[in-house]
């Protein structure tokens, strides 16, 4: 740590590198918060969690028995143990007895602009946007089967469209402004699990489908233009061996597939002036997976760049957003859950991964796919976990109905501002034996 002052000090690191290795060590170091507890009002599992973009400051979370909870991350409602530790009440809880979902909630999200609405979506078949002065419900929408997924898009301007995934095979745009649906994507095979907007693009949108299959879509242009595909990694300095491979005609099999394929007739999407759109893809193409089973999450990074994604098949593959190519990137083996859609967390920088895995939290290089510090945290299985990147703390929900905070170790006891119990917290200390 000093070191590294030192070298900030003397110019020999840059700002921005000094701040992430600062950053990543406290990431690293995350322990069970010693002086902060969530009071969770839920009385089903934790299915997702959301900060705000605009403060990190209000946590956002939907439940199992269908009741919406929000809480103050940085106020204090409550203190207990001699006021070391505080306690975050909800501020307040949307259940089914006032208004909120029938079933259970499978997500929420925070309006991108400001905290003065969220989204959230449930097994009841609607999407429901409410107002958080108010906790009303200012629009809904009807889905033809149960809400896997919603999400906005954290960068667009020009549009409020959520994207919501349900066991329809098709994906709906929701327009908050007119509350209507404005968009079908159709192209899955099977209902969708995960919805992601992309980082750089606002008019671009990634989903997962039951289908083993992760799609693009350029909601400005009819059809997706990319489906990823497991088999396509990433190239190395090597050459494959088939390039190098002669086959019966003398030529390599390289060059034969380049010359079949080059006369291939394509058949090309043109507009009305007659402007090429996007290729209709190959049958072997629109057939690719990128899992051995469904799709539970898509997660992109915060630079736009790269692409999460987890299966049924308990398998993390690491994606180039910009070329598609899955990359050569082998996480260690990890047991995920199947049953619904799961909800990871990056670190800002991208080099940290947080991941649920049966009753902990797996943190992995995201670059190297080493298992850096197993969090063993609930009781029962954990289904999301969400990051705090300015206070660096690890928010979790699971089965077990309990939220649970993750924080840089302090050792230094907070200041409180009642004098008793500043006096009680350092008088417990003392020991009642006789000389």
């Amino acid at each position: 740590m000093w070191s590294d002052l030192r070298n900030r000090e003397l110019g020999d690191i840059h700002p921005i590198l000094f701040s992430n290795a600062i950053r990543k060590r406290r990431f690293c170091n995350l322990t069970i918060s010693n002086y902060k507890e969530i009071v969770s009002p839920h009385n089903g599992g934790v299915n997702s969690l959301r900060i705000d973009l605009i403060e990190n400051r209000y946590l956002l979370s939907g439940a199992s028995d269908g009741s919406v909870s929000t809480f103050d991350t940085q106020y204090t409602t409550d203190y207990e143990g001699g006021g070391l530790i505080g306690k975050h009440k909800p501020l307040f809880v949307i259940d089914r007895h006032c208004g909120g979902h029938k079933y259970a909630v499978s997500s929420v999200s925070w309006y991108p602009v400001d905290t003065g609405l969220f989204v959230t979506g449930s097994y009841d078949h609607y999407v429901k946007v409410w107002d958080t002065n108010s906790t009303k419900v200012v629009v809904d929408f009807k889905m033809p089967g149960k809400v896997y997924g919603s999400s906005m898009s954290s960068i667009a301007t020009t549009h409020m469209l959520i994207a919501a995934g349900s066991s329809d095979i098709q994906v709906r745009l929701c327009d908050i402004a007119s509350g209507a649906f404005t968009h079908t994507l159709t192209g899955h095979r099977d209902g969708i699990m995960a919805v992601e907007w992309s980082a750089s693009n606002e008019w671009v949108v990634m989903t997962g489908g039951c289908d083993s299959a992760i799609r693009f879509w350029d909601i400005r242009r009819p059809g997706c233009f990319r489906i990823l595909d497991r088999v396509q990694s990433l190239p190395g300095r090597r050459p494959p061996i088939y390039e190098r491979a002669i086959n019966e005609k003398g030529v390599t099999i390289a060059e034969d597939i380049k010359n079949r394929t080059k006369n291939r007739r394509a058949v090309l999407i043109r507009d009305s002036s007659g402007k090429q759109l996007y290729p209709r893809m190959a049958l072997s193409h629109n057939l690719a997976t990128a899992h051995c089973g469904w799709i539970t999450t898509l997660k992109a990074t915060e630079d736009g760049m790269h692409l999460i994604s987890t299966g049924a098949d308990s398998k993390i593959c690491l994606w180039d957003i910009e070329s598609g190519y899955n990359l050569p990137v082998c996480f260690e083996s990890t047991n995920l859950q199947m049953e619904k859609p799961l909800q990871l967390a990056v670190t800002p920088d991208s080099s940290l991964l947080f991941v649920p895995s049966m009753n902990c939290i797996k943190a992995f290089d995201m670059w190297s796919g080493k298992l850096m510090k197993t969090f063993p945290c609930h009781y029962e299985t954990t289904n999301c976990c969400c990051l705090n990147s300015q206070d660096q703390e690890l928010y979790t929900g699971s089965n077990d109905r309990h939220i649970l905070v993750f924080s840089p170790f302090n050792a230094t006891i907070p200041e409180v501002e009642d004098g008793y119990k500043r006096d009680m917290l350092y008088s417990s200390d003392q020991d009642f034996w006789s000389d």
